[in-house]
C-alpha cells in the first residue's frame, strides 16, 4: 500500500505534526484485518452442496463414489479459488470486515500504548487496505475537545482517495489535517511525551 518513499514521508510528516503539538500520533497500516478463511471455506462448502441435485444428471456409468469424488474435487477447487484475496473480500459481508478491522484498530491503540500518554493525548490513524477501512482513535484528552464529526470528515476524504488508488497521498493529507486540529487544542509545550514508533506496518 505504501512505497518506501511514502513510508519515509509519513514518518517525517508525523514528526512534523508532533513538533507543534503535545499529542502523540501513530499511524498503523495493515494489509488485512483477517484472512477470513472460515468464510471462504463455508462458501465453497455451500456451493459444493448445491451441486448435489445436478449429479443425478451424470451419465449412468458414473457410480455414487465417483459422483462423491466429483463433488469433493469441486469443493477443494472452490476453497482454493476463494482464498484469492480479491475474491475473498467480495464474499465477506461489509459488516464483518469493518467489525474485524475496528477490533484490530483498538488492539493497536492499546499495544502502541497510546492510552498511557501524558494528559491522554494519544491519536491513532488506522488504515486497513483489504477492507478499505480507515479509523481515527483519539484518547480522552483529545476526544473531549475535538468532535467525532471532525475526525469523520477526515476519514471520509481518506477513504475516497484510497478507492482512487491514492493511498500514500491520502495518508499524508490525513496527517496534515489531523495536525491542524491537534495544534489548536494541544499546542506544543516544553514537556514532550513522544513514543518511538510513528508508522507501524502490519502484514
Amino acid at each position: 500500500m505504501l512505497s518506501n518513499s511514502y513510508q519515509r514521508q509519513v514518518v517525517e510528516a508525523i514528526k512534523g505534526v508532533e513538533s507543534h503539538t503535545d499529542a502523540v500520533v501513530i499511524a498503523v497500516v495493515a494489509q488485512k484485518a483477517d484472512n477470513y478463511l472460515y468464510i471462504s471455506t463455508l462458501w465453497a462448502a455451500f456451493l459444493a452442496l448445491l451441486l448435489s441435485p445436478l449429479l443425478q444428471f451424470l451419465p449412468w456409468w458414473i457410480n455414487f463414489q465417483q459422483a462423491f469424488m466429483i463433488q469433493w474435487i469441486f469443493f477443494i477447487a472452490l476453497a482454493i479459488l476463494f482464498r484469492w484475496r480479491r475474491i475473498t473480500m467480495k464474499l465477506v459481508p461489509r459488516k464483518i470486515k469493518y467489525w474485524r478491522a475496528s477490533n484490530l484498530a483498538r488492539r493497536q491503540f492499546l499495544e502502541q500504548e497510546l492510552h498511557s500518554t501524558r494528559n491522554q493525548l494519544g491519536l491513532l490513524i488506522f488504515v486497513c487496505e483489504a477492507e478499505q477501512y480507515v479509523e481515527i482513535l483519539a484518547d480522552r484528552g483529545l476526544a473531549q475537545q475535538i468532535t467525532n464529526e471532525n475526525w469523520q470528515a477526515i476519514v471520509e476524504t481518506f477513504i475516497r482517495e484510497i478507492k482512487r488508488g491514492k493511498a500514500g497521498e491520502a495518508l499524508l493529507q490525513c496527517i496534515a489535517l489531523c495536525g491542524e486540529l491537534l495544534h489548536d487544542v494541544a499546542p506544543a509545550s516544553k514537556v514532550k511525551d513522544g513514543l518511538p514508533n510513528h508508522l507501524i506496518l502490519l502484514s
